[in-house]
């Protein structure tokens, strides 16, 4: 077996990504199959979606902990390192750990003809160490679409998810609703459960595909949402409403985590029926416990500073009604950075009421937009923007203007640019 010290990891990483990025399952069912098919013997939650499956992953695998089963997960972008995409009990994967467990992937990867991906090796990794870990449950977000997402080597999962489908990755997955439905209908596995999490109506194709697939599907009992009383309360401590006589609070913040809570919430009950013991205490434990970055997390305090992995129109709207809820005619500073290949021009529309200044940067990443023309799209809209050539000195800029008229700094965009925000963030005294 080859032995990798996390330095020898990374550069692994990092000649695997040269390779680039290839839809198909054939690359990732050869190495799979190399190691004894690790996918198969972990009973595993799968989790596919436009928008909310980090924050749904994180909040289920808190709840299952809490219940006593041993967890492990799996998520991407990883948003600090890359031992971040991986987690046992919620918590992030020793860099000690990660570097044994690809040591043996890379061993079997190196000796295929047709190599692997980075996701690839990424993904076999994260099977491989639920098996090593002795976990009980895996909870696996899909990286991209669904049907051929190298994630999608699981036979029988113990449910799939699909949160919601939204337009995004539309150079990828299709430029209408039920193109991009049909991908991630494809995790819909012959006899076993898929719930879809949607507010909207369950798109044609996800119905199908399950009744096909003789698969029952359940669907978010939107009902309760419209009805839902008292109303939810979404502030700055966490997000909190009652749930069938529950009182249910998640630690999470965005008016975005209700629904969230709420497909985890029917979740239980349909992995419950699968025979899996979760008890009232382990979900309001397990609720308000769960810790998850980039998603309306708070920074700082004085001031405010809070970063949003806001990247695609329909998880902007939320963002939008969020600092309207938070916040109401109070503005804030905004520093975004996008990839060039979202609709990044709805989003001044959006985010008008809210914003007094926005700084825009351009992320390190290939696909990442120019911050130039990202300010011109805001300016065509009369709204105040600066383009930030250098990414530290644009959240120094930002943060001074929040700091010097004590209002909140919010940084929005790419969770790809997490990392880098906080970074440059933690530079400021």
């Amino acid at each position: 077996m080859q032995k990798m010290n996390y330095s020898e990891s990374l550069e692994y990483l990092e000649k695997a990504s040269l390779r680039g990025s290839k839809l198909g399952l054939e690359r990732i069912s050869e190495i799979m199959q190399k190691l004894g098919n690790p996918q198969n013997k972990v009973r595993t939650i799968h989790v596919t979606g436009t928008n909310g499956k980090g924050s749904f992953c994180a909040m289920l695998s808190s709840v299952l902990k809490n219940s006593g089963y041993r967890v492990g997960s799996f998520s991407s972008p990883a948003i600090t390192q890359v031992t971040d995409s991986f987690r046992i009990d919620c918590n992030e994967i020793s860099e000690e750990d990660f570097s044994s467990v690809l040591g043996e992937v890379a061993d079997v990867a190196e000796k295929m003809n047709d190599k692997p991906t980075e996701f690839e090796v990424l993904t076999a990794v994260a099977f491989l160490m639920f098996v090593r870990m002795k976990c009980d449950i895996a909870v696996v977000e899909c990286g991209m679409g669904g049907d051929l997402d190298s994630t999608n080597v699981i036979e029988k999962p113990l449910l799939s998810v699909i949160t919601n489908v939204k337009k995004d990755h539309c150079g990828f997955l299709g430029n209408t609703i039920e193109e991009i439905a049909t991908h991630k209908a494809g995790i819909i596995k012959h006899g076993r459960p898929v719930y879809f999490g949607g507010y909207d109506d369950v798109p044609e194709i996800v119905r199908k595909t399950a009744q096909e697939k003789n698969s029952e599907l359940y669907e978010m009992d939107t009902s309760f949402i419209k009805t839902n009383f008292p109303a939810p309360v979404c502030s700055l401590s966490g997000t909190s409403f009652m749930y069938k006589g529950m009182q249910i609070k998640t630690s999470l913040l965005g008016f975005y985590q209700f629904e969230n809570a709420v497909s985890v919430l029917n979740c239980i009950e349909i992995l419950k029926n699968e025979g899996i013991n979760i008890t009232y205490d382990a979900v309001r434990t397990g609720l308000a416990d769960v810790r998850w970055h980039g998603r309306f997390e708070i920074l700082r305090k004085n001031p405010l500073v809070i970063f949003d992995g806001s990247h695609n129109p329909d998880g902007m709207r939320y963002t939008a009604s969020t600092l309207k809820e938070y916040f109401g005619k109070k503005r804030v500073v905004i520093l975004i950075g996008v990839m060039a290949d979202k609709e990044y021009n709805l989003y001044p529309a959006m985010l008008r009421e809210s914003s007094e200044k926005i700084f825009t940067v351009t992320p390190d990443n290939p696909r990442s937009l120019d911050c130039h023309r990202l300010a011109d799209s805001f300016i065509a809209e009369k709204l105040w923007a600066y383009a930030c050539d250098d990414f530290e000195n644009g959240v120094k800029s930002a943060y001074s203007y929040a700091k010097e008229n004590n209002i909140p700094l919010v940084a929005l965009g790419s969770l790809y640019m997490y990392g880098q925000f906080v970074q440059a963030l933690n530079k400021i005294s």
